[in-house]
């Protein structure tokens, strides 16, 4: 199987919905390590990609359905947490490129 090029300088990046932010929060055990507004997030979630860019990696946005987070983390039998939020976007993010091989 070939491997994308610069395929070690793309990053995913999870990108909320914002009306489903209060579900991610009412979920989320970690909440309080949450922004409180999807607006905060935003803007907290932009400043990173620019962090990501600066440093040379290619950040894809990675549409996250919370629904099928949540779904992800009780089949992993998980709580939905920032390292099983993390877990769910690198295997989103591995999925996505393995569709553009």
């Amino acid at each position: 199987m070939k491997k994308a090029k610069n395929s070690k300088s793309m990053l995913g990046v999870g990108w909320y919905r914002p009306e489903q932010w209060e579900l991610l929060l009412a979920e989320s055990v970690d909440r309080d390590e949450l922004e409180s507004t999807h607006a905060e997030w935003l803007a907290q979630a932009e400043r990173s990609l620019a962090r990501i860019r600066a440093a040379g990696h290619k950040p894809i946005k990675i549409d996250i359905d919370v629904e099928d987070l949540i779904a992800w983390c009780a089949n992993q039998e998980i709580p939905l947490d920032g390292n099983a939020r993390s877990q769910y976007i690198a295997e989103q993010t591995r999925l996505r490129s393995q569709l553009c091989l």
